[in-house]
């Protein structure tokens, strides 16, 4: 087979269908990153937009450009989108569409949860969008503090769309961070160890792991914000023992990682252009990856540091004021880490590299203000005055922003096959960085000055007006500038002159493939004993194209890849993709219809909507596996090995540690929000304990401690080619009676509406009685696999996968019913 018949080939099976259904349709990474980019830059656009109306408002004392009800919606909109609608989902479609091709392999780890991730984002941002349109956005700020957007304050359906949406668009942050973890970790190209991984994947791996474990405490308050607002159950209320307080903690557990979680994958853009663009390699690669996972590890233990005028002791303010501080010691080991590449390189200065300059310039000022506001008295004066909003925005704009900027130009000739024609990039540079400062600098002033946040207006007298002129007017350059950006990426992709294959001279995987690229990335995976595999072998595009890497054959018609050993690099497992389909969109959809429901208090639609999903994941699962075991098949290169579905850690395996992962830190936020509200909020002790019950109790613990040693026994029964079913039954039984114990636990719960310990205790009887449902029908679709014979001693995959949710559930039931019964007994 030559190489032009091994592409045609190769593109009818992984082409998306043509037409505008594959649109909808597709799992290609690549198709999906491009998406997930142009919407991320939709709503940057937009965001970018509403950031003009706030200077335009600001520009002149009194101005009566708008009145403070529309203002709180812009701000907060402009917040919102920025934060949650263009950060987060740039990082998402960038990692997306790279990783695969930077790591050597043909997809992500699972192509369905790609497309409903996406789907799922653009239709929780809709929905804002259009509450803004109606002129019903979210007007609390995208912080949300209580009591203000609880229901007493905010009475309308404002504060609930953000709440509602932007939970909604979680579910596609945590269905990105499993693709890109598990990817990153298993789907590699042969011989690609950990220290050989280019850097940007040490960088994403890093940003997907905090993103597991930073986002579940802003959807646990989201959620507990939503039940109080619709149904009463006093969380945040300090009158019947919550405290408004506790919103806080959960916010800023997620809100400072988030600037991190922000950082790091611009911090990877950097490290992988900043070397091209010098000519040479990253100085300190082992120095740089413990710098980030130190930053990583550092960054969730500062959230307290956003709390410094809340009352909390001294004890306290030190420790995280000390934290705050210590965090500048990995930061820097980055920035001297680049500045020493630059220093031992030839620096060319392309486009690139000029946004990598403004990188430094903007970030290293917003991470000097950053030292600065972590020292407690200064923080006393500087909190909640326009010097914070001009730091974060140096932060998150500089740290962010420029570096992405740097690698939208420097990835474009990959995107589209093509080289810029017309240059006004360099002009746009100028505009951006002068427009940047302007503004922002100005606002550092204004703010030293006494002038705060969010206030939608001022006095003459004040003596502001003519910094929030200049401040207004530098706003309106950077916004040319960014307009010229967008100008020159669209004029780049439309003309047709075609670029050279690897402009940048670069030695990373992702230009060892045509540009723009096929839909099955490589013709042939090749195998990797360096960093820089295109710098070592220069001649390697080629041979790949003629098929002397891994799997160069195509056969049955297959999406195929293989998987290698996590540390070393080695081939362990045969993959096989699902091929185009509509279940992701649907799916979403189906999930959008359940947060529409909560949110225009539909209730009557919510219980069909959880049919939906139900049925539809169980049908998503359903369709994959066979009925018959597969011989271990040649990869080439003499390799053979088994199809993924007949091992114990198949990559649905890995995906599902990671989804418990996110999971347990939910919990663990739940139970450190009901300790919170226990130990500190007023109102405690409650006055009604809930009336602990032994048997209830024993029931529960015994039903969990049944389902985790019934399905064990079934697994090693299957294994031994014997009859799990009475061992998957068992576990059946098990769910079923943690479902009855938590059940009857919120039944007897003291009046949730009354107290916030009534209300914590409904809530958690509440997740135990979801994941012993869920653990009860994930033993029964496993029944199921079992009679229509799609399991066998060999292809046992799906046991170990559901014995994991079933041991989580062991111990999530049994911790859920201790934390109910226990006090009533001690009492």
């Amino acid at each position: 087979m030559n190489a032009l018949e091994r592409h045609r080939k190769l593109t009818a099976i992984w082409a998306s269908e043509p037409g505008w259904r594959g649109w909808f349709s597709t799992v290609n990474h690549t198709d999906l990153g491009r998406m997930f980019l142009v919407t991320a830059f939709f709503f940057f656009i937009i965001g970018g937009l509403l950031a003009m109306l706030i200077r335009a408002q600001l520009a002149t004392p009194q101005s009566a450009f708008a009145g403070p009800e529309i203002y709180n919606q812009i701000f907060t909109m402009h917040g919102t989108i920025m934060m949650f609608l263009f950060a987060i989902p740039t990082f998402e479609g960038l990692a997306i569409y790279l990783l695969p091709k930077l790591l050597g392999t043909r997809d992500l780890a699972f192509p369905r949860l790609t497309a409903y991730g996406f789907w799922c984002y653009v239709f929780g941002g809709t929905m804002l969008l259009v509450a803004m349109v109606l002129g019903i956005a979210p007007d609390g700020g995208w912080f949300m503090y209580p009591p203000l957007s609880g229901p007493l304050y905010s009475p309308g359906i404002n504060t609930d769309f953000w709440l509602i949406g932007i939970t909604f668009v979680e579910i596609s942050a945590i269905a990105a961070a499993v693709e890109i973890t598990v990817s990153i970790l298993k789907y590699r190209a042969p011989g690609m160890s950990l220290d050989k991984m280019p850097i940007f994947a040490w960088y994403a791996l890093i940003t997907a792991l905090m993103i597991l474990t930073g986002f579940p405490p802003l959807i646990l308050g989201s959620i507990l914000l939503e039940v109080e607002r619709a149904f009463g159950l006093p969380f945040f209320q300090a009158e019947l023992g919550g405290d408004s307080l506790l919103w806080q903690h959960l916010f800023w557990l997620f809100g400072h990682p988030e600037v991190y979680i922000i950082f790091l994958p611009a911090a990877g853009v950097i490290s992988t252009v900043l070397p091209v663009m010098c000519r040479t390699t990253l100085l300190g690669y082992g120095w740089i990856v413990a710098a980030a996972v130190s930053l990583a590890f550092l960054s969730f233990g500062l959230w307290v540091h956003h709390m410094f005028t809340t009352g909390i002791p001294h004890m306290g303010l030190a420790f995280f004021s000390a934290a705050s501080t210590l965090v500048a010691v990995p930061t820097g080991v980055q920035i001297f880490a680049w500045i020493g590449t630059i220093w031992k390189g030839r620096p060319e200065l392309r486009l690139p590299m000029l946004h990598i300059l403004g990188f430094f310039a903007t970030f290293v000022i917003g991470g000097l203000t950053g030292v600065m506001v972590a020292v407690v008295p200064f923080d006393w004066q500087a909190h909640d005055t326009a010097f914070i909003t001009a730091h974060l925005h140096y932060v998150l704009f500089g740290g962010f922003v420029f570096p992405i900027f740097a690698g939208v130009y420097y990835w474009l000739p990959h995107f589209t096959g093509r080289r810029r024609f017309f240059h006004l990039g360099e002009l746009a540079f100028a505009l951006v960085f002068i427009g940047f400062h302007v503004t922002f600098l100005a606002m550092h002033w204004v703010g030293l000055l006494g002038q705060r946040r969010r206030i939608p207006t001022y006095a003459p007298e004040d003596g502001w007006t003519a910094i929030n002129l200049i401040s207004s007017v530098g706003s309106f350059v950077l916004a040319i500038g960014i307009g010229m950006i967008l100008i020159d990426v669209i004029l780049h992709a439309l003309t047709a002159a075609r670029g050279r294959r690897n402009p940048w001279r670069a030695g990373t995987l992702e230009w060892a493939m045509i540009t723009p690229p096929p839909a099955y990335n490589l013709a042939s995976l090749p195998h990797v004993t360096s960093r820089e595999p295109l710098t070592q072998e220069p001649d390697l595009a080629v041979r790949l194209a003629r098929g002397e890497g891994y799997l160069a054959t195509p056969r049955h018609g297959w999406r195929e890849t293989l998987t290698v050993d996590v540390a070393s690099g080695r081939p362990d497992m045969h993959v096989l993709y699902p091929t185009n389909t509509l279940l992701p969109i649907i799916m979403s959809a189906v999930t959008g219809v359940f947060f529409l429901s909560l949110l225009l208090k539909f209730y009557w639609t919510v219980p069909l909507a959880v049919a939906g999903v139900a049925y539809l994941a169980w049908r998503w699962v359903w369709v994959l596996g066979r009925k018959e075991d597969l011989d271990a098949l040649p990869m080439g290169h003499g390799i053979t090995l088994l199809n993924a579905a007949m091992t114990d850690h198949s990559p649905g395996w890995w995906g599902t540690v990671f989804l418990l992962t996110a999971n347990a830190t939910f919990f663990g936020s739940l139970l450190f929000g009901f300790a919170f509200l226990w130990t500190v909020a007023p109102g405690w002790p409650p006055p009604a304990w809930f009336v602990a019950s032994p048997v209830e109790l024993g029931f529960g613990i015994l039903g969990a401690a049944l389902g985790c040693f019934a399905i064990g026994h079934a697994i090693v029964v299957n294994r031994r080619n014997g009859s799990p079913l009475p061992g998957l039954v068992l576990t059946l039984a098990g769910a079923l009676a943690v479902a009855v114990a938590c059940a009857a636990m919120m039944a007897r719960t003291p009046s949730p509406e009354a107290h916030a310990y009534g209300a914590t205790l409904f809530v958690l009887g509440s997740y135990g009685l979801f994941h012993a449902v869920l653990g009860a029908l994930m033993a029964s679709f496993l029944i199921a696999r079992v009679l229509q014979g799609f399991t066998s001693p060999m292809r046992r995959a799906e046991f170990t996968i559901v014995g994991l949710w079933v041991g989580y559930l062991s111990v999530v039931g049994t911790l859920v019913l201790l934390a109910g019964h226990l006090p009533g007994l001690a009492s």
